[in-house]
């Protein structure tokens, strides 16, 4: 159980199309106010002590360069013309010294990874008829006749808590009663998704789709054939020699695969571009029985995606939005829990669906704490990582008798992309990196305005951050999506201007009324 207010039923996916989740009772305690002046002088002394560490190498290189200035100021002529005496003396030394000097710059020039750019994005908001609100979600529900009293219940408390608002999208076929999950639904859906996205980043980039390189796809649930790339391949007339790969049941995290895939050719193949579409399909992935744990699903998961443009081109610097900065993944499936937390099958009357285990939070825990291990040396000052190794030593030499330090994450990030999976896994994550309101506020007000949209989430998020005009040069920003399998996969990037948000972005018409309230 968990303390901080009143007892409520929170629900949260995370996992493959279908996602992942957990519902149960969390009851919540009123929180004591915290002692301010002590809070304030701690906050301080952290923030001394962290410049002071980060910057010490350069307090210790300042009195050196003193010392060599005021030496260099002293020096004559007749100095000047007998360090040139000896240079001439020791030719041979000095050619060699410059070979070995040019010969490391070439090997490192040639060796060193290309920067990864992020020229643009476009996240695909569905047309208004689309939209579900909660009546209508339970009505159509109902009048499916697929749902007992229990299960019709159960839906209605986990949607109300769900942190979802009145606005998501469902596809199309969800509308009609009875529904049509048909093969034919569902290339529609993905086509107005993908197609939708694509257009959009085609008209704001002026980037011919002939001059696209690599092509990445990414979804879950759906994985027809043709595939998904060929689909855009065909609609776009893309060229011949492109390579295309099409990702499936990879879960929620797999866009940021999809971008470390893209990351990885562009490093190979030079001077081209490379983009990057993150969906799910839910057409045919609705979940028509009673089993409670493949219910919840259809409670968050709603229509949505993404299509990124990135670039290996020096030239694309000037105009690019982001630089990749690292992407850190991990994998537990080895963990045969972990394999099955989130699990597509059938129930016992032969229905399809999405199964979450109870187990689900504590998997994704332990996924998130390998992935922040592994991404902390690399992202941390050296500040915190002193702090961290300290408490770890001090821990081992007292047998486990004091408390691990957790490094604040807010000092190596200035935004945070959480997927919206759903609230508990917002809640968790917050809890557990000791983050503010604010920086959870773009995942919890993008789960409340479009739902979770799977792999696509991180983006919608990006861009409530760019729309509300707090992204600047400099900030770094990290995106963490968790996904069936189980995955926990980290992306970090840099903002290399003041980013304003896109032509007809995903938030042009409803940034105005958010951040919302939303109700426990």
């Amino acid at each position: 159980m968990d303390q901080g207010g009143p007892a409520r039923v929170s629900a949260a996916a995370g996992g493959g199309g279908g996602g992942g989740g957990q519902v149960g009772v969390r009851i919540h305690q009123a929180r004591r106010l915290p002692d301010f002046l002590q809070s304030v002088n701690l906050k301080y002394v952290k923030l001394g002590y962290h410049y002071l560490i980060s910057n010490l190498l350069t307090l210790c290189f300042i009195p050196l360069i003193i010392v060599t200035l005021i030496e260099a100021s002293q020096m004559d002529l007749h100095d000047l013309r007998h360090l040139w005496l000896h240079l001439q003396y020791n030719l041979v030394s000095v050619i060699i010294c410059s070979a070995v000097l040019v010969f490391g710059l070439t090997v490192y020039i040639m060796t060193r990874p290309r920067p990864v750019y992020l020229v643009d994005y476009s996240c695909y908001r569905p047309p208004d008829h689309l939209k579900a609100p909660y009546q209508r979600f339970m009505d159509h529900s109902r009048l499916t006749n697929d749902f007992d009293d229990s299960s019709l219940e159960f839906q209605r408390k986990i949607l109300e808590r769900s942190g979802l608002g009145e606005e998501t999208y469902v596809p199309e076929a969800m509308h009609h009663i009875p529904p049509r999950p048909s093969m034919a639904a569902a290339r529609e859906e993905a086509e107005q998704v993908m197609y939708g996205a694509l257009d959009n980043l085609f008209a704001s980039t002026n980037v011919k789709p002939k001059d696209i390189g690599i092509l990445v796809v990414n979804c879950s649930l759906f994985n027809p054939t043709p595939s998904l790339s060929a689909m855009i391949v065909n609609k776009y007339k893309l060229r011949g020699n492109i390579r295309s790969f099409n990702l499936g049941g990879m879960g929620c995290s797999a866009g940021v695969i999809a971008v470390d895939l893209a990351k990885d050719l562009l490093q190979i193949h030079r001077n081209t571009y490379a983009v990057v579409v993150s969906t799910e399909n839910i057409t045919q992935n609705w979940y028509f029985g009673n089993k409670k744990s493949m219910l919840i699903p259809n409670c968050l998961f709603r229509v949505g995606g993404s299509a990124v443009l990135l670039s290996n081109k020096s030239v694309d610097r000037r105009r690019a939005k982001y630089r990749l900065v690292h992407v850190v993944r991990t994998h537990r499936g080895a963990d045969d829990k972990a394999f099955r937390c989130v699990y597509q099958e059938q129930d016992d009357k032969g229905k399809t669906g999405v199964s979450l285990s109870k187990d689900l939070m504590a998997i994704a825990g332990g996924a998130l704490k390998t992935n922040i291990t592994t991404l902390g040396p690399i992202v941390l000052p050296i500040s915190e990582q002193l702090l961290f190794f300290s408490s770890l030593v001090v821990k081992k030499l007292l047998n486990g008798d004091v408390k691990p330090y957790i490094p604040d994450f807010k000092l190596a990030f200035d935004h945070f992309c959480i997927h919206a999976g759903g609230r508990a896994v917002i809640d968790e994550l917050e809890k557990n990196l000791q983050l503010l309101p604010i920086h959870v506020e773009a995942s919890r007000m993008t789960l409340h305005r479009f739902g979770n949209t799977s792999s696509s989430s991180i983006w919608y998020e990006l861009a409530y951050t760019e729309a509300k005009g707090r992204m600047r040069k400099g900030n770094r920003v990290w995106q963490i999506a968790f996904g069936s399998g189980f995955k926990c996969n980290s992306a970090v990037w840099e903002a290399l201007r003041n980013v304003k948000p896109s032509h007809n972005g995903p938030w042009e018409d409803s940034i105005d009324k958010y951040p919302v309230k939303v109700v426990s």
